[in-house]
């Protein structure tokens, strides 16, 4: 009777754990919608239609990207994010950077007239300087946001379509790229259709490699930035003042471009810390406004380069940490 018992207890235990057993993860391979998918790849650009299967085969659906989309870092208020970003380790790391590479930065700011700082700030930001590249398969990451994210289904796609080209193309092996849990490559975290557009071979070893050479991804960033509309000798962000609550009447503009000539801000009773610093001029600026712990505000104006980083990141708050990172490490590099 005992041993009946103890049989059907342990029946029991694994009839009831089974219940909570996870559903074993169905391959994008035998999803419709990615056949489909493969059919398209293969009329539009010629790829081998049993290759793709194979390798959309050996994943599916990885719901732990989905839940990181949805805690996107750079939504923290400012002074939080500000302080797991702009470290001084970060900036430390960025100075020993700089000298490591200072030949090649130096060669970056003369062939695209971006600051070597900026270059060596978002290389920071984005992977510690090469350390954190990532460690999700980008095929499964992209495949998943491109099928099983419909808000940004479309962008996934195009990056999905652009990874496999890049595979075509000999730039990544598509089973060993890993990245970001959005598919962001290498050293400077390009998405693929950046990485073909921007990526450059600046150690001229005829490869552009963004995950193990950093030479190349100096040039890749400056490039970008470059290609994006970076202006040589311009500034980037400047402090702003302002004077009661009338800046709260400014339109708050979704575009990261510079929409206000510098004189529309007086009427709002907003200006430049200090008049001298435009020298008589009137550019266009972007009013930002930075929340601090204490409910204080931080004012800030950007001007068109701020915009360009922006362009890596659309980002508010990337933008200012990439800027503010930069002066720490530029002024522990002068050192």
């Amino acid at each position: 009777m005992l041993t009946i018992l103890l049989r059907l207890v342990i029946l029991g235990t694994l009839i009831g754990n089974a219940s909570f057993a996870a559903e074993p993860v169905r391959s994008f391979a035998s999803r419709k919608e990615v056949k489909h998918f493969i059919h398209e790849m293969h009329q539009k650009h010629g790829l081998d239609k049993s290759r793709l299967t194979s390798l959309f085969a050996q994943y599916g659906t990885e719901h732990k990207i989905l839940q990181l989309m949805s805690k996107q870092y750079e939504a923290l208020p400012w002074y939080q994010y500000k302080k797991g970003v702009v470290t001084e380790t970060r900036a430390k790391e960025g100075a020993l950077f700089w000298k490591k590479h200072a030949v090649h930065l130096k060669k970056a700011e003369r062939h695209f007239g971006v600051p070597a700082e900026i270059i060596v700030a978002i290389i920071g930001i984005e992977t510690s300087y090469g350390q954190k590249k990532g460690n999700y398969p980008v095929i499964q990451s992209l495949a998943t946001l491109a099928f099983d994210y419909p808000r940004r289904a479309p962008f996934f796609r195009e990056e999905l379509e652009h990874f496999l080209l890049l595979s075509e193309e000999g730039a990544i092996d598509p089973k060993l790229a890993k990245g970001s849990f959005a598919g962001a490559i290498g050293i400077p975290q390009f998405m693929p259709s950046s990485y073909r557009r921007y990526a450059v071979s600046f150690s001229e070893t005829g490869k552009r490699d963004l995950i193990d050479n950093p030479i190349d991804a100096i040039g890749s960033v400056a490039n970008y930035l470059k290609k994006n509309g970076w202006h040589s000798d311009e500034k980037i962000a400047y402090p702003a003042v302002a004077i009661g609550k009338n800046y709260q009447n400014i339109s708050t503009s979704k575009t990261s471009k510079p929409t206000l000539f510098l004189s529309d801000l007086a009427k709002y009773q907003v200006k430049p810390k200090s008049a001298k610093f435009f020298k008589n001029t009137n550019p266009k600026v972007k009013h930002m406004v930075l929340d601090h712990s204490n409910e204080a505000k931080e004012h800030w104006l950007g001007l068109h380069n701020f915009s360009v980083i922006m362009r890596y990141n659309h980002s508010i708050h990337y933008a200012m940490a990439v800027y503010q990172l930069s002066q720490q490490i530029r002024s522990l590099h002068q050192k």
